[in-house]
């Protein structure tokens, strides 16, 4: 990391670092800095990312860089502090608000951009896509473009160490969720089948693991690995139903994107594997070692989905009805408007299996029983 440091030093001399209360307290924040200061980067914190991104809080972002006039960002956190790092980025030169960009490819100047994960799972810190909530629509918006693509990622297993098991399990399970996604994608290519391929294996082989053992700093750097090559691999070829269904739930019922990402898996696998993906489907179970040539497409489809089924057992994923935040006549109340914005995002369409709204209502039905 000293070396990536004094780098940054060539591009920064005041940086805004984007965390959260946990990473202060815990004393990760304090480490950075530290590190920076030795390079003469000075730091201010902006320690306000206390949930998902939603506007107001990029807005305030925004506000504070240009308050302490800042030349570079070090985004330091999970997910959820590298897309709201991304957003404000993206907003400081440009004067604009970060839900005016809905919709655009988004290539403006911005300044230059550290992400360090302190989880693995989101992949944000090699992507360029960044999730920002609506607050006044209730909906998260899907930004892209190569100017939400970080500078530079410093992947240090260490700084997942202290991470809770139930948040290394949903972390966990958005990074299978990201390279299984990849590799079924339409948009699927070589280059991102080989990232995803060797997430997907990593990701069955240690997530037990360290949510049971937290400490094993293998099976930790194995994950931050996953987690990266993941996030290469949907952002060269997208992501598609699952987070595409996952979205609405996050915004409308507060569900961390991680766990709806988790509790969509089964069902979403079961209905995507069928008909004309059942081949690609068969393939990964194949190139992830859970059956051989030999199988069918179908015994290959079979073992797959055992092994999520026993994976997500083991590290204890919830059901959506035993979520507090989920009532179950406000959750099939809103069927209708999370599957309208599960397709206005488009990733359901990237699915090999041709996906329609009816499907997507059936399926949250199915999941709330």
């Amino acid at each position: 990391m000293d070396l990536a440091v004094r780098h940054i030093s060539g591009h920064m001399s005041k940086a805004f670092i984007v965390t959260d209360g946990n990473m202060v307290r815990l004393g990760n924040c304090d480490s950075v800095i530290k590190k920076l200061q030795r390079s003469n980067i000075s730091c201010q914190i902006f320690d306000e990312v206390n949930s998902e991104p939603v506007d107001a809080m990029v807005e305030n972002g925004v506000k504070r860089y240009r308050q302490y006039e800042c030349d570079g960002i070090v985004a330091l956190g999970g997910g959820s502090c590298i897309d709201c790092a991304k957003a404000i980025a993206v907003c400081v030169n440009s004067g604009v608000k970060i839900t005016e960009l809905a919709g655009k490819r988004i290539s403006s100047p911005r300044p230059y951009f550290v992400a360090i994960p302190t989880t693995a799972g989101t992949g944000s810190e090699a992507t360029q896509f960044t999730i920002i909530t609506d607050t006044k629509r209730k909906e998260k918006l899907l930004l892209s473009g190569p100017s939400l693509l970080p500078h530079m990622a410093i992947v240090d297993p260490f700084f997942t160490i202290s991470v809770p098991s139930s948040i290394s399990a949903n972390t966990g399970v958005d990074a299978l969720c990201h390279a299984m996604e990849a590799f079924t994608s339409r948009k699927s290519q070589p280059l991102s089948e080989v990232f995803a391929i060797s997430a997907a294996k990593n990701i069955f082989k240690n997530l037990e693991q360290v949510c049971a053992n937290g400490h094993d700093i293998n099976a930790r750097a194995q994950m931050a690995l996953a987690a990266t090559e993941a996030g290469i691999a949907f952002s060269n070829s997208s992501v598609t139903l699952i987070h595409g269904m996952s979205r609405p739930i996050g915004a409308l019922f507060h569900v961390p994107h991680g766990l709806s990402n988790a509790i969509l898996l089964d069902v979403c696998v079961d209905f995507l594997s069928k008909g004309t993906a059942l081949e690609r489907f068969a393939e990964f179970s194949r190139r992830c070692g859970m059956s051989s040539r030999n199988d069918s497409d179908q015994n290959a489809v079979d073992a797959l989905t055992k092994k999520i089924h026993s994976l997500l057992s083991a590290i204890n994923i919830p059901s959506i009805g035993s979520l507090e935040s989920i009532k179950r006549d406000v959750f099939i109340e809103n069927i209708p408007k999370m599957a309208t914005d599960a397709i206005a995002s488009g990733s359901p369409a990237n699915s090999i299996r041709t996906v329609k709204q009816q499907d997507i209502e059936n399926l949250y039905k199915n999941l709330i029983g």
